[in-house]
């Protein structure tokens, strides 16, 4: 039993270790530390993908053909925002199916369907993108350099594009992803 206090103070350093590990993992994630070190709280509190699908008009199995993942090029935004950022005077000539939000106009990680996709239309090829008319478009907000995307924002966009991709048979060659994505 000489070894007794040696244990002791070996638990004792080995609790002291955790605690500071934990503390400096909660420090380091900018979550609030009531949603704790690996706490996927933000996450679950989404809408599921699943109910971002549906629209009001009816889906055609050979519909969509293709994905396109785009950054918005600004650091915060939602639908409104983006609308108005662009000069649109109304948010239903958006031209993208569904918006993925970083935390700053929107839920970090919520998915927004669009009006366009709402009503099953194409993307109006414009200056800015030429595409194929039967192209998905899902916008990240994020400019993919100043501000990248977060982990929660590219967890979605997985998860919607996988969603996308079994309902509409779109073959994963077809999904187009940002340079520096």
């Amino acid at each position: 039993m000489s070894n007794q206090p040696r244990v002791v103070k070996v638990l004792a350093a080995l609790l002291v270790s955790m605690t500071t590990g934990a503390i400096v993992l909660m420090a380091l994630s900018g979550r609030p530390p009531q949603a704790g070190p690996f706490s996927l709280a933000s996450y679950i509190g989404l809408t599921p993908i699943a109910e971002s699908l549906p629209s009001r008009a009816a889906q055609q199995p050979g519909r969509w053909r293709s994905i396109e993942v785009y950054f918005s090029g600004t650091a915060a935004g939602n639908i409104e925002q983006l609308a108005s950022l662009s000069g649109l005077a109304d948010k239903e000539d958006l031209d993208c199916h569904f918006i993925v939000c970083n935390g700053a106009g929107g839920d970090n990680g919520q998915v927004l369907a669009t009006a366009k996709w709402q009503r099953q239309w194409s993307i109006i090829p414009n200056r800015a993108w030429n595409g194929p008319s039967q192209a998905i478009r899902i916008c990240v907000i994020a400019d993919g350099t100043n501000t990248p995307p977060t982990e929660y924002q590219i967890q979605r966009t997985y998860t919607l594009i996988e969603k996308l991709s079994q309902k509409f048979s779109i073959n994963a060659k077809a999904i187009c992803y940002p340079e520096n994505w």
